[in-house]
C-alpha cells in the first residue's frame, strides 16, 4: 500500500484477459498484464496502490466492487459486455462511496447498436472511452484529480 494509504481498484470484465489476442484491430496489441503493470506504476507515482482484478464472472466482479466499497477506494472499471446488461454490477456500483470511472478501450457509441447502451453509466462519476489502453491511464488521472479536488473542497470548508 502507498504511504498515503490511497487505493484504486482496476476491475476488468469478461474477455479482457484475452487482450493482445482478441481483435487487436479494435482492442490493440497490449495485453491486460501490460495494461495492469502500466496502471500500477502510474498509480504508485501518484501515491496510490492499485488492486487489479479481471474476471469473466459477474459474481467475482461484484465481490471486487464490494471490497473496494468497504475500503472506500476509487474504482476504475471496464465492465466489458456486462456494461450493457448487468443490473447487478450497476447496483453494486451504486453503493460505491468514492469516485468510479467507467472505461472502454474502444468507443462503444461508434460500434454496434447493442453496445451503445450502458446500464452502469448512471452509477459512475464519469466515462472514458475510445483511447485504447490510454483510456485506463486517463481514468486514473481523472480519479487523482477528482480526489484532490474533493480533498481541497473539504479543507476549504474546515477553515
Amino acid at each position: 500500500m502507498s504511504e498515503a494509504g490511497k487505493v484504486v481498484y482496476l476491475i476488468n470484465g469478461p474477455n479482457l484477459g484475452r487482450l493482445g489476442k482478441r481483435q487487436p484491430e479494435i482492442y490493440g496489441a497490449a495485453t491486460l498484464e501490460e495494461i495492469e503493470n502500466e496502471f500500477s506504476r502510474l498509480a504508485e507515482s501518484k501515491g496510490y496502490s492499485a488492486v487489479c482484478v479481471q474476471s469473466d464472472s459477474e459474481e467475482e466482479i461484484i465481490a471486487a466492487i464490494h471490497e473496494a466499497t468497504e475500503k472506500g477506494a476509487a474504482i476504475v472499471i471496464n465492465p466489458a459486455a456486462f456494461t450493457h446488461y448487468s443490473y447487478a454490477i450497476a447496483d453494486a456500483l451504486a453503493q460505491a462511496p468514492g469516485f468510479v470511472v467507467e472505461v472502454h478501450i474502444s468507443n462503444p457509441s461508434a460500434r454496434e447498436e447493442w453496445r451503445r447502451r450502458s446500464v452502469v453509466s448512471p452509477y459512475v462519476t464519469g466515462t472514458i472511452a475510445g483511447f485504447g489502453k490510454d483510456s485506463y491511464m486517463l481514468a486514473l488521472e481523472a480519479v487523482v484529480a477528482a480526489e484532490a479536488g474533493a480533498a481541497s473542497k473539504s479543507s476549504d470548508r474546515s477553515r
